[in-house]
């Protein structure tokens, strides 16, 4: 959930964290950190998170017959 509080905590979507690059985050409280780390210093950031990619529909063995009643 996007919106949940009971997430795991995490550097990369922290507030006082900023990207860097791929998996390094600059924290005003501690400097630089690893993405999966993170401090006593961490606040939730919702806009920060990005929600897993929701996997296509397969539709090459469908056909619109299979939709007829």
């Amino acid at each position: 959930m996007l919106f949940d509080r009971n997430i795991d905590a995490s550097c990369a979507y922290c507030h006082h964290g900023t990207a860097l690059g791929r998996d390094e985050f600059i924290c005003i409280k501690h400097g630089i950190m690893h993405g999966s780390g993170y401090c006593r210093s961490f606040r939730y950031e919702p806009t920060k998170r990005i929600p897993p990619v929701v996997p296509s529909l397969d539709t090459s063995g469908v056909s619109d017959e299979d939709f007829m009643l």
